[in-house]
């Protein structure tokens, strides 16, 4: 394997890891609706001592759970990451906007220093933002939401991916950008069911953020011309660079409705039953394999039509894979390739992991595919409460070449995709930090 492929890897790995200061309560699938269920938890939160990040991904946390661990984090100044994506499973939308006011109202009285905030995958709608609109707006600080605090001008990162907040809600995030935040380095607004015209107030909100990294706004209602747009106003500000793929761009609605009637239907939307809700969070996610356009090709000089290449599905992809079978998959191949892979069998997760890395290639299009398709795939595995971490990466080492087995199995031919995928993978919220030092000990020896 190349040096330089290493070097790249080991950097990562070495940024990747956490010291003492984080304490996780990820995927224990905890159900904490009431203010004793939330003992344990918030007991261990005052206990330990130097937080500096904490890991609630992969529970379920209610109203009154929320305000004990909120009491909790109140004197954790030191907190700086907070990792709260996938936390309100089968919350009804309405009291999630309240679990996060507390929340964020306990940052604001520590004085936190943040300056990573994930909130992805939890459907909390524009309301849900209107819990933390004070906290992300934040210049000098306070103790109440209606107020702003300067300890949040740290913050670097943002994610609100799969969160639908919603034009309504990207328009409150645009004015704490736009007011706040200088550090802002990545700010993930993704399948949010965002319009043209509020994903347009988001770009104009980041001309001053000179520390922007990446915009991603993939996956939401922008239409071409909206594409075209979002593309002309950061090029204005010399910041082309920085937005994401918008390769699953949902397109504009042909009659689109203005934002006011959206939010007048949002507000009615309160009095749903239970069951409705529920219904609305198992549809999310769960996207259709599209098949690919049938009609026929001509060339430009025979009138013979010629037969399109046949479709691609998944399980054509992974038994022989090739960067143009990926592509051909279609703007939902990170999805598919989740959904159809059981990732409670470990060898089928690297298995997967390996034939999804080996079509690597520098180009654009090629390596965005692969990115987007293994963050989709080891998110889902490593969120998952039955998945062993441990056991993974020694298999993912064994069919590297990396580590002896006392089974025969082949290792793969060529390291490079590979190495630039755990590259990719390593500086992801997903992947756990306890296997940094694991994997840096392997492939630096």
């Amino acid at each position: 394997m190349a040096s330089e492929d290493i070097t790249k890897l080991a950097e990562s790995l070495a940024k990747a890891q956490v010291g003492g200061g984080q304490l996780s309560f990820k995927g224990k699938s905890l159900k904490l609706n009431t203010a004793e269920d939330a003992k344990e938890v918030s007991k261990e939160i005052e206990e330990f001592d130097g937080l500096e990040a904490l890991r609630l991904e992969g529970n379920t946390v209610g109203v009154e759970a929320a305000k004990v661990i909120a009491k909790a984090l109140e004197k954790k100044a030191e907190l700086k990451r907070c990792h709260w994506s996938d936390m309100f499973t089968g919350r009804l939308r309405s009291e999630i906007p309240f679990a996060l006011t507390a929340l964020g109202e306990a940052l604001i009285t520590a004085g936190s220093q943040l300056v990573e905030l994930d909130l992805s995958d939890n459907a909390f709608g524009p309301d849900g933002v209107r819990g933390f609109e004070a906290l992300l707006k934040s210049p000098k600080g306070a103790v109440a939401m209606a107020e702003t605090l300067k300890t949040l001008r740290q913050v670097e990162v943002i994610n609100f991916g799969d969160c639908l907040v919603r034009s309504k809600g990207a328009i409150a995030i645009a004015e704490a950008v736009k007011e706040g935040l200088p550090k802002l380095k990545e700010l993930n607004l993704s399948f949010c069911e965002i319009k043209r015209d509020a994903a347009l107030t988001i770009a104009e909100a980041t001309e001053d953020k000179s520390e922007l990294e990446k915009l991603d706004l993939n996956g939401n209602a922008l239409g071409e011309e909206g594409c075209e747009q979002l593309q002309e106003i950061l090029e204005g500000f010399n910041m082309a660079d920085v937005l994401g793929s918008l390769s699953d761009d949902e397109g504009e609605d042909e009659e689109d409705e203005d934002d006011e009637g959206e939010d007048e239907e949002d507000e009615d939307d309160e009095g749903e039953d239970d069951e409705e809700e529920q219904q609305q969070l198992q549809e999310r996610g769960q996207g259709e394999q599209e098949s690919l356009p049938s009609k026929k090709i001509l060339d430009s000089h025979d009138s013979t039509p010629v037969s399109p290449p046949p479709p691609v599905d998944v399980a054509t992809f992974l038994a022989f894979p090739s960067p143009e079978k990926l592509l051909r998959l279609g703007p939902k191949c990170s999805v598919l390739i989740a959904q159809q892979t059981d990732t409670s069998d470990m060898e089928k997760v690297v298995t997967a992991l390996l034939k999804i890395s080996s079509v690597f290639k520098d180009e654009t299009t090629v390596k965005t595919a692969v990115h987007e398709t293994t963050d989709a795939l080891m998110r889902k595995a490593f969120t998952s409460a039955t998945f062993n971490s441990d056991a993974f990466i020694t298999s993912l080492l064994i069919h590297m070449g990396l580590l002896k087995s006392e089974e025969k199995i082949k290792a793969v031919p060529s390291l490079y995709g590979p190495l630039m995928t755990l590259n990719h993978m390593v500086q992801q919220d997903y992947f756990p930090k306890s296997l940094a030092p694991v994997l840096l000990a392997f492939v630096t020896k």
